[in-house]
């Protein structure tokens, strides 16, 4: 790609001219302003301070040595540093013409190639996915799509909560209220009902506690029947997680609930213990600061009342129990022993940010190693909220469930399909709604910074005009729909030209497609990708009102089909990487 290449001669020349220069904070990004050039570089402000060189003198004596003319015209120097570069015509229409062959266009494979291990979505055994839920599971897959577009290996793992104390009453409810017919009709429905109603009577009777203590200490010690009944809770909820699943198009590769490291939880504490880093806390066992960094930044510390005051991590209660810590310390180190991953990714939501604080810190003090290989990485996200500013609930104040949510956005993307083309067979329109209307809900999560909250809309996530999913596939449709039209296939080579500012600007955008990838998949940021192709519909539209398409001449005519045919690639692909789907027509 054009941007590697520059970069990499800038990094070459900048090395002749400060040889112990960092290689890795020699980068070319975009330019801000494309009156400035298309490429921008601020390398060598970043160099001269320190030394205490002159910025503009380093840049000169850079430019001296940098050879980019295949690509650019003459690199200019710019304010205290800047170094400019604007891409030839000739470099812009080559680039062009490779990308319509490529399998992704303006995608290299990334290098270094990293193993990167997702932990998403995750919702609990015996209770309805709500709302709250999609945050997780559109933002896990959409990096997961994205870093594997880019190469990169992925293990996608849904860790479900299939353990903890919530069973004992699970099945105490199970074997003294349960209605079979209710279960039948809808499993989880019942089973949260039963939970509801066994949790409201332990509150008001001790004995009912005592009893579902006593059936959650049957199930811990392997008892054959409460086993049974726990399995079948799983099978039924997982039934429920897949068909919403199934909607949404995302799928894992590993489904390893809680219970899945039971096994290891007991050993975790005692090599802990036998290391030093857990120690007895009034007869519970806990991690406490080590008191090697700054309490601000220590996460076994917390301020009240003007002090600090130690805030240790519990991994074994005082009756022996484990905890989510415990089954977090163990997780980590399966994943990393099991895959050898660079990075593991948590997408949870930023309630949960002094967890994993703790949670890592514990895991570097007892694997250092381990954790000195890993890049251990909380990716944590906002809330979601309704018009009324509050935490988004039903008028009754239950929580949403998110297959409701699907339906009424399906319904309601079906009614403007209905009215915008009656023309099509229901079948048809159904189709298109689906795609329209869970687009939709995945897009309006999206697209905000992941860590603000947002308000959920149904008005604003499904208008065709603005910074929506409806709109980005409708610029799909049309784009392709052109190209259709035009007859152009990419065996018709790919002759492309650009002449006029608009062909340019376009052409611009799109070149800078697979740094947008990067960037998403570094910082964990899909609206970085969500803005950049609601702007390539922006510069796409401004091509079309000032440039003839279908009714130009050839080789005119051949060049613009084939620069609607690569916009309407990288929309349909930069969709996919949000886990949305496009439609022929709409």
């Amino acid at each position: 790609m054009l941007h590697s290449r520059i970069e990499s001669r800038l990094r070459e020349a900048v090395l002749a001219v400060v040889p112990d220069a960092d290689p890795s904070a020699v980068q070319v990004r975009p330019a801000s302003d494309a009156k400035l050039g298309d490429y921008q570089s601020s390398v060598v402000m970043g160099l001269a301070k320190p030394r205490g060189l002159n910025p503009r003198a380093l840049a000169a004596d850079v430019v001296a040595r940098l050879d980019v003319g295949e690509w650019c015209e003459a690199v200019e120097v710019a304010g205290p540093g800047f170094l400019n570069f604007r891409l030839s015509a000739s470099a812009i229409e080559s680039a062009l013409a490779g990308a319509v062959a490529a399998p992704v266009p303006f995608v290299e494979p990334a290098r270094p190639r990293r193993t990167v291990v997702i932990d998403f979505s995750s919702p609990n055994v015996a209770k309805p996915m709500h709302i709250g839920h999609v945050r997780s599971t559109v933002l896990g897959d959409a990096l997961a799509r994205t870093l594997r577009l880019l190469g990169h290996e992925v293990v996608t793992d849904n860790h479900i909560g299939d353990w903890g104390t919530q069973f004992g009453m699970l099945l105490l409810g199970w074997k003294t209220r349960l209605d079979p017919a209710a279960l039948a009709r809808d499993p989880i429905a019942e089973l949260e009902r039963i939970y509801k109603a066994v949790n409201a009577a332990c509150d008001a009777d001790p004995a009912v506690r005592g009893a579902a203590k006593a059936e959650l200490v049957r199930l811990q010690g392997g008892d054959a029947d409460n086993l049974g009944i726990w399995r079948e809770m799983i099978r039924l909820s997982q039934s429920q997680f897949d068909a919403i699943y199934g909607r949404l198009g995302v799928t894992f590769d590993h489904t390893l609930g809680e219970s899945f490291y039971n096994p290891w939880l007991a050993q975790v504490v005692a090599d802990m213990a036998a290391r030093g880093i857990a120690r007895d806390s009034e007869g519970a066992m806990a991690v406490f600061s080590r008191g090697d960094v700054a309490p601000k930044d220590d996460p076994f510390k917390i301020q009240r009342d003007g002090a600090w005051h130690d805030m240790p991590l519990l991994v074994q209660k005082s009756d022996g129990g484990f905890n989510y810590a415990t089954t977090d310390l163990a997780t980590l180190d399966y994943r990393i022993r099991t895959w050898s991953p660079t990075d593991i990714l948590y997408v949870t939501d930023g309630r949960q940010q002094g967890h994993f604080r703790q949670v890592f810190a514990a895991f570097q003090a007892w694997k250092p190693e381990a954790a000195a290989a890993t890049r251990l990485h909380h990716v944590w996200f906002g809330s979601i909220l309704g018009e009324d500013g509050k935490p988004f609930k039903t008028r009754s104040g239950d929580t949403v469930r998110l297959g409701e949510v699907l339906d009424e956005a399906e319904e309601r993307a079906w009614a403007v399909v209905r009215e915008k083309r009656p023309d099509l067979p229901e079948a048809v329109q159904r189709e298109i709604a689906r795609v329209v209307g869970v687009g939709a809900v995945k897009y309006q999560d999206l697209l905000p910074n992941r860590q603000s909250d947002y308000v959920f809309s149904w008005d604003k996530m499904l208008a065709l005009q603005g910074n929506t999913s409806p709109y980005l596939q409708y610029q799909y449709t049309r784009a392709a729909k052109v190209v259709r039209d035009g007859g152009w296939t990419p065996a018709a080579g790919a002759g492309i030209r650009v002449g006029t500012p608009e062909e340019r600007a376009l052409a611009r955008h799109l070149l800078n497609f697979g740094l947008v990838l990067a960037a998403v998949a570094e910082e964990a940021r899909p609206n970085y990708l969500c803005n950049y192709l609601y702007e390539l519909a922006g510069w796409s539209s401004r091509f079309y009102e000032a440039c003839p398409v279908l009714r130009s001449e050839e080789p005119l005519r051949s060049s613009r089909l084939a620069l609607c045919h690569l916009t309407a690639r990288v929309l349909k692909a930069g969709l996919e990487c949000l886990g949305i789907g496009v439609s022929e027509q709409m």
